[in-house]
């Protein structure tokens, strides 16, 4: 009587040896298509920092300026979670509300003197995403 081979032995009657799959050489055509996808999403990425030292003090501005907006929309949608709790009082909700409105209005107020605008406020955080 033969004895089966351990590999063989483990499978059971009527099961087959997983087939390996063998990489296919890629046509011209698909190698140039892959290249044109490469540059296309290399060329949408935002330009990185630019330690140019003219341009250092806007974009340390434009960095702050970017984190006190995020600050000012978090304590925002914490004051309306507050607000539809009612843990705020009027006077407390008016105080909090005039707050974030002006806070707004100076982080503007120094985007426009740097000449930076509102839509530049913003951190490119790669695969995640946008910050804001």
């Amino acid at each position: 009587m033969r004895k089966k081979s351990t590999k063989a032995a483990k499978r059971t009657k009527g099961t087959r040896a997983p087939r390996r799959r063998v990489a296919r050489p890629a046509a011209a055509k698909q190698i140039d298509a892959i290249r044109k996808q490469i540059e296309n999403v290399a060329a949408a990425r935002p330009p990185r920092w630019n330690a140019d030292p003219e341009d250092v003090r806007r974009s340390v501005l434009k960095l702050v300026l970017t984190l006190v907006e995020l600050i000012r929309q978090l304590l925002e949608r914490q004051a309306i979670r507050r607000m539809e709790a009612g843990t705020l009082s009027d006077e407390e909700t008016e105080s909090v509300g005039l707050a974030l409105m002006r806070l707004q209005e100076t982080v503007l107020d120094l985007a426009k003197q740097f000449d930076i605008s509102p839509g530049e406020l913003n951190l490119d955080l790669g695969p995640v995403g946008k910050l804001l």
